[in-house]
Order: structure tokens, then sequence, then C-alpha cells
């Protein structure tokens, strides 16, 4: 049985929850020391050139792509990092089929589509809206639209990082906020680099409460104070939103990116997000144990 070194980022970012996870629930093949392994799963892609190049003449190697941004791709440094990694990779991981089709026509090595996993131990209820709004002062009675994810480029903190869609979440939520006064719109943000649609807001005057890098607890309660969680991105691995929003029940709209397809129902897809009907994401198919068992199938027979 091949015993599995997964490289995390180190960057306090999901993906670190990703290998986290993973280790402590199969501690049967996986290793901490990639010189003891026989397969190097690299979860965190980019971070390849962390490990000593050695490693990866006696290993195979399970390379996991996120998500490709076009624009930010090709003829720039990271096809070029591609390429170099290529030489290196036994086999991908996609979680979705739009990242399936790009990388297929970017090597001759096989691509293997695997969703995401839910961890329901972790993303479960832990109150009523009505008791958990009061719990983060959140206005009782509004209407509350969430997003929790960062949406401004790092150089300059006001460029909006275009990929996540912010600017189109905006224009959203200024819309729904001018549909209909009654309903009374407050937003709640999660995450960091949010200067973008903070600006918006206050431009637009929208109320809205910020938690900047919430502890997992705190942004499992913070779903479940929501009536809607929009997502606007042009490109997506997940979001892994849709995974959470399916455990605690949260009612989403999705343009077409990522893994939408494959948990939303169709009337809740839409380009134009505006025509998207709110339906709650079906991830019962990928709670743990049964979550864990392509990845362990692959891994174990690469």
């Amino acid at each position: 049985m091949n015993k599995v070194f997964v490289l995390a980022p180190s960057e306090d970012w999901i993906v670190d929850r990703f290998v986290k996870e993973w280790r402590e629930d199969n501690q049967d093949i996986n290793i901490d020391n990639p010189y003891h392994a026989d397969v190097v799963w690299l979860l965190a892609d980019w971070c390849w050139k962390h490990l000593d190049k050695k490693i990866f003449e006696t290993k195979k190697v399970l390379t996991t792509v996120h998500h490709i941004v076009p624009e930010k791709f090709f003829g720039t440094s990271k096809q070029q990092d591609f390429i170099d990694r290529d030489k290196i990779t036994t086999a991908y991981h996609v979680y979705n089929e739009i990242s399936f089709k790009i990388v297929k026509s970017l090597t001759n090595k096989p691509v293997h589509l695997i969703p995401y996993w839910a961890n329901q131990k972790i993303w479960k209820k832990t109150g009523s809206k009505l008791e958990l709004r009061k719990k983060y002062n959140l206005p009782i009675n509004n209407y509350l639209i969430g997003s929790f994810q960062r949406d401004t480029e790092g150089h300059d903190l006001i460029s909006p990082k275009l990929e996540k869609g912010p600017d189109l979440l905006a224009d959203f939520i200024q819309y729904k906020a001018n549909l209909d006064t009654t309903k009374n719109v407050h937003v709640v943000l999660a995450g960091w680099r949010r200067q973008y649609i903070i600006n918006r807001l206050v431009d637009a005057k929208i109320p809205y409460s910020y938690f900047e890098r919430p502890i997992q607890p705190i942004l499992n309660d913070l779903y479940q104070t929501l009536d809607l969680y929009p997502i606007t991105s042009r490109y997506e691995g997940g979001p892994q939103s849709l995974i959470e929003c399916g455990l605690l029940d949260i009612p989403v709209i999705s343009r077409n990116v990522g893994i939408a397809n494959s948990v939303l129902d169709k009337s809740s897809i839409n380009d134009d997000i505006h025509l998207a009907i709110p339906s709650i994401p079906k991830v019962e198919n990928l709670f743990l144990p049964k979550g864990y068992i392509e990845y362990r199938n692959l891994l174990i027979n690469l």
C-alpha cells in the first residue's frame, strides 16, 4: 500500500485545512516525511519548489490544480511553472469539469476529476438564526447576504480581484437593496482583503458587518445567520462555500463556475446572477468518510 506525503502551503489558508483533515483521518496511509513516501501529493501545487527536487526522482507525484485563470496563466510565468512541474507529475487531480478540460489540454498525463469532500464534523448547526444574529450583533429582522472570501488584489488593496467577481457581487447587492426596500438588506462579510466590496457598500450606503479572518467555528456560526449566499466569481475551483452552505442549509445562487452544476439546482445557476433562484446545495454524497474514497483509491493505486 502506497504511503502518501501531502504538501501543505503553510499559508493559514483553506488548503492547510484540507491537509490537516486528510492527515487526521487517513493516518494508515499518510506519512509526514516526503523522503519516506511512495507518493507525493502536491495539494499545494504552487509550492512544489519548496521540496528538494531530488525527492521527485523516485516518487510518484499527484498534482492538484485548484483552478486556472486564463488571463493570469497563458503566456505568463505560471504557464512555464506548469510546464516545469509537468515533467515530475505522474497524474493530475482537479475538482470540476471546467478545470478538467483546461488541464487536459495542457498535458498528456492522466487527469482525474474528484470532487471536494464535505466535512460534516466541523460544518454543523450550532443555533437558530435568531440566536446567532443576537450573538454576533447582527440585525434581527434584516435580509442578510453573506460573502466570505477575498476580493481585492494584494498589491494595492484597491483593485478588485476580478476572477472572484467582487464587482458583480457589489452590483447584485445594490440591485437587491433597491429592488425591495422593505427587506432592509444587510451584508455580512468575512475573510480578508475586502476593501473593494466595502468601498462599494459605503458608496451605495448599504450597511454591513465585517469579521476579518474569523476562526472556523465563528465562520460556521456566521453562515447560519444568512438568508442568501451569492457566488459571483468568474473562475473557481469550488468554491468551498458551496460545500459549506450545503452542510448548513444556506440558500445559494451562483454563476456557472466551479462545482456549481454538480451540487446546485439548475435554476440556481445563471451567469446573470439576478435571474438565479436560490436553493440549498446538495452535498450529502460528499460527506466523510465517503468523501475520501476516490482520493484513497487513486493515491493507493497511483
